[in-house]
């Protein structure tokens, strides 16, 4: 397989070859706190099968050994490394993919930490498109 991504403004451009280990949805605080989003998708892939082909990500050590990359220019955040605790793996935002449905997510983590109202989302209201200002 192969896949290509970037950030919002194009400034950073990556390439992925090979097979994803696994794509995940994670809800932890950490996550949720560097995407401003109620979860993050991650997909796992070998260290070596990520390049980037254009600009350079910066890199921020969110913890002890978590280090996350992100595009300096516009703040998109696309890779995680932790050297210790996943060793040879290299995350990419999942949504960072120019054609994200070609990688489908596999599972929920870190649940203990969702955010409550996030276990019935899918039972809201759905709009195609966004559905104009709130009544009142």
């Amino acid at each position: 397989m192969k896949l290509a991504g970037g950030c919002h403004c194009g400034a950073i451009r990556y390439e992925v070859s090979g097979e994803a280990m696994h794509h995940a949805l994670c809800h932890c605080t950490d996550c949720r706190r560097a995407a401003g989003a109620p979860m993050v998708g991650w997909a796992a892939f070998a260290d070596g099968a990520v390049t980037v082909t254009q600009g350079s990500p910066v890199t921020y050590a969110s913890s002890e050994h978590g280090r996350r990359q992100f595009c300096g220019a516009c703040g998109t955040g696309l890779f995680y490394m932790n050297a210790v605790n996943l060793p040879g793996i290299i995350d990419i935002q999942s949504s960072t993919l120019d054609d994200p449905a070609a990688l489908p997510a596999q599972v929920h983590i870190q649940t203990a930490e969702r955010l409550a109202w996030m276990e019935d989302a899918h039972t809201l209201p759905a709009f195609a498109r966004y559905p104009g200002p709130p009544p009142g």
